[in-house]
């Protein structure tokens, strides 16, 4: 039976990856990779998932960025390629809604920024579900002026947390697999080609 889902986290030098059955077996991990993700990412991948095997996966979360466009690429084609062979579903989840979940409070919005190229940031805002059931975006990932930003944190009239996620990304491996689990259990099935990459800003430019 498939009852495991699988996760990776690409979009920084380091690869997250998890694993879980949501029940009594999940286990995380973070390697520090640098430039080598693309050249060690499948061995780390095959030597994490033991003992289980892919045939006990129901689904895959990758992160979809915001982050770095050869990192987060390189992790969105590998769960796509596994949604495909697999025939299961994929779940692309904003490198940001991840960090909000994993440092999330119920009474405030979350307010997340992350630095982008040429003095910009990323930026989203979410709220805890009531029932926890995951997370409501209020205001999708994009790119914005830091005075853009200042404008919209205004419009929250301070009832909300501001989080700076500038490091530890891919520890939150496991967070972006519980709301991926989240969506599952709601019974979205989104289809591997629809897991696509969100880069934000053009690589090439600043």
């Amino acid at each position: 039976m498939k009852e495991y889902g699988f996760a990776l986290h690409t979009t920084t030098p380091e690869l997250g990856l998890a694993i879980s059955n949501f029940a009594d077996d999940s286990r995380s991990d973070v390697w520090k990779l640098d430039r080598n993700v693309s050249n060690l990412m499948h061995q780390y991948m095959i030597d994490f998932v033991k003992p289980q095997t892919w045939s006990d996966m129901a689904f895959i979360a990758v992160a979809k960025g915001p982050g770095g466009f050869t990192g987060t690429r390189i992790g969105v084609v590998a769960a796509r390629t596994l949604g495909q062979q697999l025939n299961i579903p994929v779940f692309a989840v904003s490198t940001m809604a991840a960090f909000a979940w994993e440092n999330r409070s119920d009474d405030t919005f979350i307010a997340v920024q992350m630095p982008a190229r040429g003095g910009m940031l990323f930026c989203g805002i979410y709220q805890v579900m009531p029932d926890g059931s995951g997370l409501s975006t209020e205001i999708p990932d994009v790119v914005l002026t830091p005075e853009a930003w200042e404008e919209k944190l205004a419009d929250l009239k301070d009832n909300y947390r501001l989080l700076k996620a500038d490091s530890g990304l891919a520890a939150t491996v496991a967070s972006m697999l519980q709301l991926a689990h989240l969506d599952y259990q709601q019974g979205k099935l989104p289809h591997w080609t629809e897991a696509l990459p969100f880069y934000g800003q053009h690589p090439v430019n600043s």
